[in-house]
């Protein structure tokens, strides 16, 4: 069941991943953006939300044959099937893109589930096709052999490891243009709000540079004109 409020996850649909990692630094938390993971479109829009996790460790050839699948219960499978509408399937493959993780079946049918998103520190195969669904999808490169070449599904929602970030169910995933940041669920609504925050005083920074103003006290705001002229931004744009 989510927590995540759909006010949080409205907010976060409007920031950065830049702005988001630059919030939990503040808070001491410098790792929380996954390595080397790339949309495979960025026209989008933010992906959020809430963890659901997949863990693969390294193939054993005789446990993984080709028949596993006819398994039900096979743990990539059914965790297609399980994971919740509006959250993000995170899937750990060890930064291992030999294999495919998922492919453009699986995707689909997290699409069509209403999952919010999909994120593997490996590759998908079908990718190409993946790319033309309306579901955000992050991955380190494309990878055509099937997953059970190199991977061996065992855990579901779990904590993993996913681009070297420590990753637990119910963590808040968030996704733009450029990656992929993971919030620890407790931090998630304060986050969020001082985000929304961040991201109206850098839209103006970002009016006033392009303007010719210089950044020497206008970011960070040391001259005292700072907050006047950003006040009255906020008013003159309803921000």
């Amino acid at each position: 069941m989510s927590t995540l409020s759909p006010e949080i996850r409205e907010k976060l649909k409007t920031v950065s991943t830049a702005t988001l990692c630059t919030a939990l630094y503040k808070r001491g938390l410098r790792n929380q953006f996954i390595q080397d993971v790339h949309p495979l479109n960025s026209n989008l829009g933010n992906m959020v939300g809430e963890a659901f996790t997949l863990r693969y460790i390294p193939a054993r050839e005789d446990l993984n044959p080709i028949s596993v699948f006819q398994n039900r219960e096979h743990p990539q499978r059914k965790a297609v099937e399980e994971c919740p509408p509006g959250a993000v399937m995170v899937i750990d493959s060890r930064k291992d893109a030999r294999a495919a993780s998922a492919g453009g079946i699986l995707v689909s049918r997290l699409m069509k589930r209403g999952v919010a998103g999909v994120v593997t520190d490996g590759g998908f195969r079908d990718s190409p096709e993946i790319a033309l669904l309306d579901i955000p999808a992050y991955h380190n490169r494309p990878s055509a052999p099937t997953n059970l070449t190199h991977h061996q599904a065992l855990d579901i929602n779990v904590p993993i490891g996913c681009g070297d970030v420590p990753v637990w169910p119910g963590d808040v995933v968030v996704g733009d243009g450029e990656g992929v940041v993971v919030i620890p669920a407790h931090l998630a609504d304060e986050i969020a709000a001082e985000a929304v925050e961040m991201t109206a005083f850098e839209d103006f920074v970002q009016e006033e540079v392009l303007k010719g103003r210089s950044i020497l006290g206008l970011y960070p705001p040391t001259d005292p004109q700072t907050p006047t002229d950003f006040a009255a931004w906020r008013a003159a744009n309803n921000r």
